[in-house]
């Protein structure tokens, strides 16, 4: 049974501000990441009151007034998990958007197919995989956690040490709106928190950066070096190093993360497809193209495709215009692939998979416990269940290349993809003076504007 939610205009209002909470452990390093806002940016709005168990609560404000909040905690297996994660609009009380957030698995196939790890199931994000930071590697606050040197820490020691950076950064030119009416322009800040873990020669950078505008990008960074005992013919591999003689193996980094959604709150979320189309008619000036949006309203898995995004919704949580708040699925650029460990069954192969939760069902492959092996048994098992509690599993995959650049170590390279709020509010967070009211269709002034008349 769905839950029946206030619109989200009015839940807004039910909440007073609230002091940021400092961060736990907060470790060494510049300025205060974790525990406050930046010079010249509004006062902090409201922080979510949240049972972290075992993690810690951190909280950021940044340029345009929004409040981040969430747990973050160290899973051996896993790595950095993020649970918990609450938006603050400016002036307004915390908003539920993601109940917990992780990597999945990273499967490494080398395209000769004598090696493949599955490094997440395998070795592991947390542990001894997990490298204390050094003061190069972070900027901002570097904070601690009490990291097992072996399983869960029920046995062995578990020694403090400084894993998380906590960082503000800049995201560049937010918005630039010239013109004669009420001409704009401001840079923003992003909050970036992120790990360093190895695996084999692989040194991976888990990065989260949450955005002024209320995005997620979600990273993984490869560094660290080639392997040296992987090399092959060049049909497999890549000259590197004096000559034609040497050929390091091309493999792939196929990751898939598990965002569990919360939305307004926990259950009474769907999903959606939205696809635009050429009709094949031309209009005056331009081809004709056609925008869809279908329903994903039972577990299902969906490829990527031109002018193709996703999104879940709450469709019981309102913003002040009325619609439905939701977070878009951007996948940007991606290698798609196929789990090595799902060739052969029945529709193998996707991008973003939606199934209901279930906290047995953590890893995207080698999933252990009864209640399936990975995604597409998820996804087979929970097809007769519409969806209402929505975990998104997304994909990205890179393939690898090696270059004479990357002897010695690796530059980073990255993968991943962005969560864009999707009518969260009515308007921007920051609304700059003079433009309150452009909400829908401007008014005649502004279409009289000549600089508003390009695309």
């Amino acid at each position: 049974m769905r839950t029946m939610r206030r619109p989200l205009a009015g839940a807004l209002a039910l909440i007073g501000a609230l002091a940021l909470v400092a961060c736990a452990d907060g470790g060494a390093g510049g300025g205060a990441a974790g525990t406050g806002a930046p010079a010249g940016t509004p006062a902090a709005t409201a922080v979510a009151a949240l049972d972290c168990g075992a993690g810690q609560q951190i909280a950021q404000t940044l340029t345009s007034g929004a409040t981040w909040s969430m747990c973050w905690s160290v899973d051996p297996k896993r790595g950095l998990e993020l649970t918990g994660i609450h938006i603050a609009p400016p002036g307004g009380a915390p908003v539920s958007v993601i109940e917990s957030l992780a990597i999945s698995q990273l499967e490494v196939p080398y395209d000769t197919g004598e090696r493949l790890t599955d490094d997440i199931t395998s070795a592991g994000f947390g542990g001894r995989s997990m490298k204390t930071l050094e003061p190069e590697a972070c900027l901002g606050d570097r904070l601690s956690a009490a990291i097992p040197n072996f399983g869960d820490g029920s046995i062995g020691d578990s020694p403090v040490r400084e894993v998380l950076c906590s960082e503000l950064v800049d995201g560049g030119i937010s918005y630039h709106a010239s013109g004669p009416i009420a001409p704009a322009v401001a840079r923003r800040t992003d909050w970036q928190l992120s790990t360093v873990s190895r695996v084999g020669w692989y040194e991976y950078v888990t990065q989260y950066v949450f955005g002024a505008d209320g995005s997620i990008r979600v990273r993984l960074g490869a560094t660290g070096d080639l392997s040296p005992v992987d090399y092959a013919d060049p049909g497999h591999g890549s000259a590197v190093g004096p000559g034609d003689s040497a050929h390091a193996a091309s493999h792939s980094h196929d990751a898939v993360w598990r965002v569990h959604w919360a939305l307004g709150g926990p259950g009474g979320m769907t999903a959606e497809q939205y696809d635009a189309d050429p009709t094949g008619q031309t209009g005056p000036k331009s081809p004709v193209l056609q925008g869809r949006t279908t329903p994903i309203d039972r577990p299902a898995t969906a490829e990527w495709a031109d002018r193709r995004w996703w999104r879940v919704v709450a469709p019981g949580a309102t913003n002040a215009d009325g619609h439905p708040i939701s977070y878009q699925i951007d996948l940007e650029r991606t290698d798609s692939f196929t789990f090595a460990d799902d060739h052969g069954h029945s529709g193998a192969g996707y991008d973003v998979a939606f199934t209901n939760a279930d906290d047995c069902q953590l890893y995207a492959t080698k999933n252990r416990g009864g209640c399936g092996t990975g995604v597409l048994d998820f996804v087979d098992r929970g097809a007769g269940q519409p969806l209402d509690d929505v975990v998104s599993w997304v994909a990205v995959g890179f393939h690898h290349v090696p270059r004479d650049e990357e002897q010695s170590p690796m530059e980073l390279h990255w993968q991943g993809f962005t969560l864009l709020p999707r009518d969260l509010t009515a308007q921007r967070f920051d609304v700059p003076e003079g433009r309150e009211g452009v909400n829908g269709v401007p008014g005649p002034q502004w279409q009289e504007d000549p600089a508003s008349s390009g695309g």
